[in-house]
């Protein structure tokens, strides 16, 4: 069964924005979701972060699991997959909105996501594809993230413009090229 976990960023929940829909929109073409509610998300700790996501996974039933990450939750896959043994594979990675080191918005109560650097090669070696989502006028995450995706895990870019940082405040309730990039890897 293709199974797709959604994780929010911080101070999010999994009945906001998009989620609901991209939820309805998978489980309508036969995937298992779930949409985790991370632990304390007004001061993330990535251990409890990388925990929770863990317990949600699950066993590997098979090599049909896509990960779906929100700002906050972009970082917690990417630890997330350096946690994996060698055997351990995930399909898809899709990255909305991701960043990958501290900056402006992100210095302050998400030190521990960052104290240790990513080991690229580790989570490269644990997903069959790697996808990065960010449109041109989000204010809280830099435009330049967009290339460490590119550059450190070969992404595929999906540039979009409108939709700020994906979030209510933005207006976005759905985001079809989620839906349509995930249905692709399939």
């Amino acid at each position: 069964m293709k199974k797709a976990i959604i994780v929010h960023g911080f101070k999010g929940k999994p009945n906001t924005n998009w989620k609901p829909w991209l939820k309805a929109e998978l489980e309508d073409r036969g995937f298992k979701v779930d949409i985790p509610e991370m632990p304390n998300t007004d001061h993330p700790q990535l251990d409890e972060w990388v925990s929770k996501l863990n317990d949600t996974v699950g066993l590997f039933e098979s090599d049909q699991i896509y990960l779906i990450g929100h700002s906050l939750g972009c970082i917690t896959i990417l630890k997330y997959l350096e946690t994996l043994r060698d055997d351990q594979k995930v399909k898809a990675c899709v990255f909305v909105a991701g960043f990958t080191r501290p900056f402006r918005n992100y210095l302050n109560g998400h030190d521990s996501f960052f104290e240790e650097p990513i080991d690229w090669d580790s989570v490269r070696s644990h997903s069959d594809a790697f996808i990065a989502i960010h449109s041109e006028d989000d204010q809280s995450v830099d435009f330049e993230e967009l290339g460490q995706f590119e550059d450190k895990l070969n992404a595929q870019l999906i540039i979009v413009n409108g939709m700020g940082h994906f979030g209510s405040g933005d207006g976005v309730f759905e985001i079809p090229v989620v839906r349509d990039v995930i249905l692709s890897t399939e």
